[in-house]
């Protein structure tokens, strides 16, 4: 799932060396070099240079050097993932989780609804908050997953899947550190006069629709700027890079550590729950109801 020449790469760049790269590699200087030489070729960009001390990385490869790390590390973690999905047996619940999608509501209704379920395990199934492809993972439900714990009021989601509310997040706001509001137990809304407030663009969601309404009635001093239809991390990294207002919710105070999640005197709210297949197994369907019981809404 990745180019191996990074392999080699970062060997290179931990040993200082060729010829030392090559005795961890197992393979000769001249095949190091090669590889180096088709890596750079590759990205059209320098990566080491030679020094009478030995190899040194340039400043575009310690930027590469370090993000190889991490896709490596997510390559194997994917495969590892998806191989699981595909030898997991019938009596296995695979969920979906990823940073604002957590598990974690899910593992409390597991502990309430386990009892019935006593031979089935649990897998975790990370999938990425990137709001190009959220819709492809729900698509995927009953295939890849068999559940996602997520926030939803979306159109675009309920069209896709049937969603079991469990609950309700209060709707926030989230400040840059250094905002003049970061300080604050909590807000007003005329706090939020002459600041640009971002949240998704109308039309997909009716908590959002609403409160869009509400504020471009009553409150036309604060600016809305839209965002994507999902958000994702860059959003959140936005909102800290220009220093607007981030309209957010409850769950999400520990995303980005360079913003502040603060309350605010409303009566906003957006429901959170259970996603599966239209189409899921009787297994599945037989947890959704029996979690339905325990206090679930279906939608």
């Amino acid at each position: 799932m990745y180019n191996h020449m990074l392999d080699t790469f970062i060997a290179v760049a931990d040993c200082g060396s060729f010829t030392k790269a090559a005795q961890r590699l197992f393979i000769s200087p001249t095949a190091v070099m090669k590889q180096m030489n088709a890596l750079e070729s590759h990205l059209n960009l320098r990566l080491v240079e030679r020094t009478p001390s030995g190899i040194r990385l340039t400043g575009a490869g310690a930027v590469i050097y370090q993000d190889a790390k991490f896709m490596i590390d997510y390559s194997k973690k994917s495969l590892a993932s998806a191989q699981a999905v595909l030898h997991a047996k019938d009596t296995t619940f695979c969920v979906g989780t990823s940073l604002l999608n957590p598990a974690k509501p899910f593992m409390d209704l597991w502990y309430r609804v386990n009892k019935d379920f006593p031979e089935y395990k649990l897998h975790l199934v990370t999938f990425e908050d990137n709001h190009e492809g959220i819709l492809t993972e729900i698509e995927l439900l009953g295939e890849k997953f068999d559940f996602l714990i997520g926030v939803c009021d979306s159109k675009a989601w309920l069209s896709r899947c049937n969603f079991l509310a469990l609950g309700r997040y209060k709707k926030m706001i989230a400040v840059p550190r250094e905002h003049r509001l970061a300080g604050r137990q909590s807000v007003d809304i005329e706090d939020l006069y002459g600041e640009t407030l971002m949240m998704v663009a109308r039309g997909d969601s009716g908590v959002n629709d609403f409160l869009r309404n509400d504020l471009e009635k009553h409150h036309p001093r604060i600016y809305i700027e839209d965002t994507p239809q999902f958000y994702d991390l860059s959003v959140f990294n936005r909102c800290a890079e220009t220093g607007n207002v981030l309209l957010t919710i409850e769950c999400w105070q520990d995303v980005h550590p360079g913003l502040v999640s603060i309350p605010v005197h409303w009566d906003y709210s957006i429901p959170y729950g259970l996603l599966y297949s239209f189409d899921a197994p009787e297994d599945v369907r037989r947890f959704a109801k029996t979690a339905e019981t325990l206090g679930g809404m279906k939608l």
